[in-house]
C-alpha cells in the first residue's frame, strides 16, 4: 500500500472520497463474519468501492471511510505494517474513519518475524537480532495496535516469510521458539500466526499456538497445502476466532500476479474451488459459534472487492 502520512486532518472538498453508488447487498452477512480486503488504496476500484477516480495517495489517507461504508466490509488488512512499524498516530487516524463495529487486522513488522536482515531484492544479508524478540514485538507492534486502535483492534498477525532451510527443516525448533515468543507477549490482543513453509505445519506448531495463546491464520497461497490440510493440522485447537487469508492465485508469484491483474478492476482468473473451500470453512466456524475474519488480496482472482461479493454470495447460498 502507498505510504501514508502520520497525521490525518479532515479532508478538503477536493480530497473527499465517496463510496461507489452501487446497489446495496440484498442480504446481510452473519454477525460473526468479517470480510475485508488486503489494504484499500487502489484507484482501479473506481466504481467498485469508490465513486470517481482518485490517486492512491488520496485513497490511502481518506478512502477508508468510503470503504467501510459497504455493509459487508467489516475488517481490512493493514499490510503496510509488515514493511515498517506503524506509528500510533497513523493507526489512530485509521480508527477515526471507521464505524465502531469495524475491526482491523494488522501485520506485525518483519523486524520481528523475518530471521534475516535483507538487502536489495530481498536477498538475506545477515541474521536479524530482533527475530522473535518479544520485547521488540511489544514495543513496535502490540502497544501501538492496542493503544491506537482501542475497541477497533481485531487481529495482530505475525506473518513469517519463507524461513530458509535451517529453520524450515527443523519444525520443532521453530515451534519451540515461537511458543517462547508468544508466551512472553502481553495478554489480551488476538494474535494470529501465518507461515509460508509447508514443512512447518506440524502438530508441534499447533501446540505452540495452543500454549502460546494464538490463532492460526489459514492462508490460501501456492507455497502452502490446501485449506483442508491446514484445517486438519489445527483441528484440535480450542475454540477461538478463525482467520482466513486468500492471498495469491495458484501458479503465480506476487509480481507476476500484479502485472497480470493491475489495476485490479475485474476478476481475471475466477477460482470457484478456493471460494467454495473458504465458504465451507466459514459456515462450519459460524455454525460452531466462532467469529471469522476473511481477508482477500487482489492477487487471488484479480479484484478483491469482486472476490468478496462472490464469496459472500457463496456463503449465504450455502446456509440452511
Amino acid at each position: 500500500m502507498t505510504e501514508q502520512l502520520d497525521l490525518f486532518g479532515a479532508p478538503t472538498a477536493a480530497e473527499t472520497v465517496a463510496p461507489a453508488p452501487r446497489s446495496q447487498p440484498e442480504q446481510s452477512l452473519p454477525a460473526g463474519l468479517r470480510l475485508g480486503t488486503s489494504s484499500w488504496s487502489f484507484p482501479g476500484w473506481d466504481g467498485v468501492v469508490y465513486a470517481g477516480a482518485h490517486p492512491s495517495s488520496r485513497l490511502s489517507r481518506h478512502g477508508l471511510g468510503a470503504y467501510a461504508a459497504h455493509p459487508w466490509y467489516r475488517t481490512v488488512g493493514v499490510d503496510s505494517g509488515y514493511h515498517a512499524p506503524l506509528p500510533r498516530a497513523r493507526l489512530a487516524g485509521y480508527a477515526e474513519q471507521v464505524p465502531p463495529d469495524f475491526r482491523f487486522l494488522v501485520k506485525a513488522p518483519a523486524l520481528v518475524t523475518d530471521p534475516f536482515e535483507r538487502g536489495g531484492g530481498g536477498v538475506p544479508q545477515a541474521a536479524n537480532p530482533g527475530f522473535l524478540d518479544p520485547a521488540r514485538a511489544t514495543e513496535l507492534a502490540v502497544a501501538p495496535f492496542v493503544e491506537a486502535l482501542g475497541d477497533r483492534a481485531g487481529v495482530l498477525l505475525f506473518q513469517f516469510p519463507p524461513l530458509g532451510r535451517a529453520l524450515a527443516e527443523q519444525p520443532r525448533r521453530f515451534a519451540e521458539a515461537l511458543y517462547r515468543f508468544l508466551h512472553r507477549l502481553p495478554q489480551g490482543p488476538c494474535y494470529a500466526v501465518e507461515v509460508r513453509d509447508r514443512d512447518l505445519l506440524t502438530r508441534d506448531l499447533a501446540e505452540a499456538l495452543r500454549h502460546g495463546g494464538a490463532r492460526p491464520a489459514h492462508a490460501l497461497h501456492p507455497r502452502l497445502p490446501d485449506l483442508a490440510a491446514q484445517q486438519q493440522c489445527f483441528a484440535d485447537l480450542p475454540p477461538g476466532p478463525v482467520v482466513i487469508r486468500w492471498m495469491l492465485h495458484a501458479g503465480f508469484g506476487y509480481e507476476a500476479a500484479r502485472r497480470r491483474y493491475a489495476p485490479f478492476d475485474r476478476l481475471h482468473d475466477p477460482d470457484p474451488a478456493s471460494r467454495a473451500a473458504i465458504a465451507r470453512l466459514v459456515r462450519a466456524a459460524l455454525g460452531a459459534g466462532e467469529s471469522v475474519y476473511v481477508i482477500v488480496n487482489n492477487k487471488a482472482e484479480g479484484c478483491a472487492p469482486l472476490s468478496l461479493e462472490a464469496l459472500g454470495a457463496e456463503i449465504l447460498g450455502g446456509e440452511g
